[in-house]
């Protein structure tokens, strides 16, 4: 009879505690949310550039992060020189550059469209 009480009790907290998955749900939930909506997006922004820079050449126009526009002349593997203007030439980090102009030219002709 004193089997039947206690394995009664045990039963009774077992019922009572919620199940450990269940108490972790909202974290994995607000991780999920974050991984999709923050982390996944600029793990990817990131790639992009990352590739951007990696296939940029000689005679390439481009645009910085500053706002300058100008062509490609020299490259190695952290500077980049900028033709600005005929015969006027700047080195920039190679980190600096945003993207193409070609890129930043379309963008402008759809939106006047």
């Amino acid at each position: 009879m004193l089997n039947w009480l206690v394995s009664d009790v045990h039963a009774q907290e077992a019922a009572a505690q919620p199940n450990v998955l269940m108490q972790f749900a909202p974290f994995i939930a607000i991780f999920a949310i974050f991984y999709f909506l923050m982390i996944r997006p600029q793990k990817k922004k990131m790639m992009e550039e990352q590739n951007l820079l990696n296939s940029l050449n000689k005679g390439d126009e481009i645009y910085t992060k500053s706002g300058i526009i100008g062509t490609i002349v020299g490259l190695t593997e952290k500077v980049v020189t900028l033709e600005v203007s005929q015969g006027v030439k700047m080195k920039i980090l190679r980190s600096q550059i945003s993207g193409l102009a070609q890129k930043l030219f379309e963008k402008n002709e759809t939106a006047k469209s």
